[in-house]
């Protein structure tokens, strides 16, 4: 059975910096790219960023690029996002995701594509 936990969410002031982690279990963690999204209240959910199954590629939405990182640490089966310089327009549930195929080259932005889900950690920010 599959489980992935996220924390770190909260509120924090325009300009302030999150960490969120995301702890996995249930498989085998290093095979499977994962990918951070965010869903605002009626809005879809959108991707935010992915990182391949090592660790060697990491891609960003547009709208976070240069302010967010993605990384994985495939010993402690636990994948984070450092978010800084955030923005009100960043509030939304953020959810972490495992792929559902192993040892993708690029790993997709779909969230179809990705089989595994956790339950969400809120982050609000404050203008």
């Amino acid at each position: 059975q599959v489980q992935l936990v996220e924390s770190g969410g909260g509120l924090v002031q325009a300009g302030g910096s999150l960490r969120l982690s995301c702890a996995a279990s249930g498989r085998t963690f290093s095979s499977y790219a994962m990918g951070w999204f965010r869903q605002a209240p009626g809005k879809e959910r959108e991707f935010v960023s992915t990182i391949n199954w090592n660790g060697g590629r990491t891609y960003y939405a547009d709208s976070v690029k240069g302010r967010f990182t993605i990384s994985r640490d495939n010993v402690k089966n636990m994948v984070s996002l450092q978010m800084n310089s955030l923005r009100p327009e960043d509030t939304a549930n953020y959810y972490c995701a495992s792929e559902s195929l192993p040892f993708r080259v690029v790993p997709s932005r779909t969230p179809r594509e990705y089989g595994y889900w956790g339950q969400g950690t809120q982050v609000t920010v404050s203008s």
